[in-house]
């Protein structure tokens, strides 16, 4: 080890402290915590390179911009709060499914769930399924289509009386399509909060 030409002087990264190791394990945690949320978009992340990969192009998945949501919000305007997309129906195409409120300026303004979709020949895409109802109350947390299922943890309420600011159930539910519908099941693991 070279020591300084001047005692008085020295580098931050000389005299180590229980302090830094704290720091970098806080950092390493938080990008840790972080790649756990940012993952490949399960459609591309294991594509095949080569001739084979080079057959009909894609479909892309239907925008939410321009779509009419069945959500009433009086002069307020409906907002997708999240989205994600998937083959739900296995017929090749995606469907884009949307987390959809009201913009309200103060509280938690329930979400409704829709699933999007569209023809080759339509000019816009149409919602041809609501899985949450804004009528029921419930806010979406997580959210994400895999392997052709939308699944997301809703926060809702046991009674009318509890009040909007306050969720006190917490659910997962999942829902996929089966037999012509979007038929929802939930892991049984609901509880209160």
């Amino acid at each position: 080890m070279q020591h300084s030409a001047v005692p008085e002087l020295e580098l931050a990264h000389m005299n180590t402290r229980p302090i830094h190791w704290v720091a970098t394990a806080t950092a390493l945690a938080g990008v840790v915590a972080l790649s756990s949320v940012l993952q490949p978009d399960s459609a591309r992340a294991a594509q095949a390179s080569g001739p084979q990969a080079k057959s009909a192009p894609a479909a892309s998945a239907p925008a939410t911009t321009g779509v009419d949501f069945p959500i009433q919000c009086g002069t307020l305007k409906a907002i997708v709060q999240k989205k994600a997309t998937g083959d739900l129906d296995g017929d090749g195409r995606p469907e884009t499914v949307a987390v959809v409120h009201c913009d309200a300026g103060m509280g938690t303004p329930p979400d409704g769930v829709y699933v999007l979709t569209q023809a080759a020949n339509a000019d816009k895409p149409r919602v041809v399924a609501t899985l949450v109802a804004p009528k029921t109350r419930e806010t979406v947390t997580d959210f994400a289509v895999r392997d052709g299922a939308v699944l997301a943890t809703l926060l809702g309420y046991s009674t009318e009386d509890v009040p909007s600011c306050c969720p006190d159930v917490k659910e997962t539910a999942k829902w996929q399509w089966k037999d012509g519908e979007f038929v929802r099941s939930t892991p049984g693991n609901t509880q209160s909060i």
